[in-house]
């Protein structure tokens, strides 16, 4: 009987496509591209357009809307968010249990099952990890927080913290407490090696009857999403790589990728955009300074992510499971370039925090009680040559970097060469199930599927295996673009009113006139021709009015195979609490009740 193999997906959070050494960048990432020497690089990988509906994507295998994601939680806490979203089904905030998490697939399959690092897909305890199939996790709950585990909210009578992410870690379902790593100790809490060293431990510290069991692991990093913290070593690496600014690298980069073949070289990148801060030629010799030292902060980070990679790798081999190991490693969306200073439900609170807990000085910049992010203006250095970044479904907020190490894969794809397969993170679920013969809950399209004793939602996404195997071709008319998803197949995107389709070459953006949309009124659509420009620079809605009205009418099926509150109905009102109070829910009042409940124990939140 064949040996069933093992499943890795290693996952990071907001990395930019030219971030890594494989794909353009001067980061230092020497593990990460040994991983695409031995395996391949997905040119045309696509996720959602930011991390909880990207996760939910994973670990579902189908659209964030029916998985329970169709907002994320952070935005339904304003009067806005809960007008839009409160009370509605697929707008949650959580995973919900009308999908098959593949954890719980896997582990009914016989896999040993474990994650490390990030989940962001349910404060509640019966949204977490261990209720989802996973038999061993250490995770962080909330979005995002200090890497090196200080919450200064703990030490100052529980006062506001920036961005309403607190130090929220639990082992297998309940409370476990992080002692702040003050000194920046290499053996104290640091998110990506504290992460990595769980993950490695639990597959290392199998029970024999484990041990004969293949294994599904998630090392999910919280890096390098801000707040942009490193250790002082790798951060100092760094300190002069960008002090040119964020032109001359996004310059760099583009140059980069055209030596690599990664894009060709009469591409058009899109230009930078910025509504919500000055532009860089206008901020002070200071300004400047610190900003480069937050870009390096964030290389630090990237940097110290691929240490990690390396140690897992290393364990592997070791371990001798390497070679029947089918890892991915992507990111979860686009470069974060949000002006969190400008947001207008955190901004000045952020500021507030800031001035009273964090030392935001240049030289203390990356450090444990510092507190900054990127802007859009090295996030787009990031993304080039794409259209914007992280939290749109332009090109620069969902092609993402991603790379894919496959026990067989099949000439003519090569290791170490590139696949410009369209792909998207829906793609990875279904792709573990056709590996293994598993087909549940992967019949029907629509209908729901019975899955432990629950309906759940079947599976969108295609298998790769026989892309990867050259044992079949979506659409063999078609060439490599649409060896996975056939080019008349419609792929949609939609979070907080922006919107995305894509059919073949042609593909619509929906995004308001701040961000350079386009319409009548604040929003409208383009058309653009994906294939011949990946930048998104050139709006064809007035040449192809025919191909236009076709995208529409698949957005308009879309709208309704999804449940996506849209047009008219986005303001209409939801469900009450007493009609559906598993519709309702409130990260901030659970995060609280988390960090109430002692170390050892599960909170009790109804």
């Amino acid at each position: 009987m064949e040996q069933r193999p093992n499943f890795l997906i290693i996952l990071a959070d907001d990395l930019g496509f030219s971030d890594l050494g494989c794909f353009g960048s001067e980061i230092h990432t020497p593990n990460i591209d040994q991983l695409a020497a031995d395996g391949i690089r997905l040119l045309n990988h696509h996720t959602a357009a930011a991390c909880s509906p990207t996760r939910a994507m994973i670990m579902t295998g189908t659209d964030n809307h029916l998985a329970g994601v169709g907002c994320m939680i952070e935005f339904k806490q304003n009067e806005s968010g809960m007008k839009r979203w409160s009370g509605k089904a697929g707008h949650e905030g959580y995973m919900s249990q009308d999908v098959a998490c593949i954890a719980e697939i896997l582990s009914d399959q016989g896999y040993f099952t474990a994650m490390a690092g990030k989940w962001h897909l349910g404060m509640r305890p019966t949204h977490g990890p261990s209720a989802r199939g996973f038999k061993r996790s250490f995770c962080v709950l909330p979005g995002c927080c200090n890497h090196f585990g200080w919450e200064p909210v703990l030490e100052n009578g529980m006062a506001a913290n920036p961005a309403g992410g607190r130090v929220l870690h639990c082992v297998d379902g309940k409370r476990f407490h992080i002692e702040p790593n003050k000194t920046e100790d290499p053996e104290g809490f640091y998110s990506s090696d504290t992460y990595t060293t769980a993950l490695i431990d639990y597959l290392q510290g199998r029970s024999d009857e484990d041990k004969q069991k293949p294994f599904f692991g998630y090392l999910a990093f919280s890096a390098p999403h801000w707040p942009l913290q490193a250790p002082k070593t790798v951060r100092d690496l760094y300190k002069d790589t960008y002090l040119e600014g964020p032109e001359a690298l996004r310059q760099r980069r583009l140059a980069k990728l055209i030596e690599l073949g990664i894009i060709a070289p009469d591409v058009v990148p899109h230009h930078v955009v910025s509504p919500m801060v000055p532009e860089w030629d206008t901020f002070m010799p200071e300004e400047k300074f610190k900003s480069s030292r937050a870009m390096s902060a964030y290389a630090a980070m990237v940097h110290q992510m691929d240490v990690n990679v390396g140690r897992i790798i290393e364990f592997l081999n070791k371990s001798g499971d390497y070679e029947n190991t089918f890892i991915i490693l992507m990111s979860d969306n686009g470069a974060e370039g949000a002006a969190v200073e400008a947001r207008p439900h955190m901004g000045d609170k952020i500021k507030a925090a800031i001035e009273r807990y964090y030392d935001n000085s240049p030289e203390n910049i990356g450090a444990w009680n510092s507190y900054t992010w990127l802007g859009p203006f090295w996030a787009q250095a990031s993304t080039a040559p794409s259209r914007l970044m992280k939290m749109f479904p332009s090109e620069g907020g969902i092609l993402v970097p991603a790379i894919v190490r496959a026990p067989k894969i099949t000439p003519p794809l090569v290791p170490g060469g590139f696949s410009r397969a369209l792909t998207t993170c829906m793609d990875l679920a279904p792709t573990i199930l056709d590996m293994i013969g598993v087909t549940l809950p992967l019949n029907g399209e629509g209908s729901k599927v019975l899955f432990r004793g629950r309906e759940v939602t079947p599976m969108r996404g295609k298998s790769w295996k026989g892309y990867l195997e050259q044992s079949g071709h979506a659409d063999p008319e078609a060439g490599e673009q649409y060896a996975v998803h056939r080019s008349d197949e419609a792929i949609g995107w939609e979070l907080h009113a922006r919107a995305a389709l894509r059919r073949g070459r042609w593909k619509i953006v929906h995004l308001e006139k701040t961000w350079g949309g386009v319409g009548q009124g604040d929003y409208g659509w383009e058309l653009f021709d994906i294939i011949s420009d990946p930048g998104e620079t050139k709006d064809l809605s007035g040449e192809e009015p025919g191909q236009l009205k076709e995208l529409l009418a698949l957005w308009d099926r879309y709208v309704v195979e999804c449940g996506i509150i849209w047009g008219e109905d986005a303001f209409a009102p939801g469900l009450s609490q007493e009609e559906a109070s598993w519709l309702h829910d409130s990260q901030f009042e659970q995060q609280r009740t988390w960090m109430m409940t002692p170390a050892g124990e599960s909170p009790c939140i109804d």
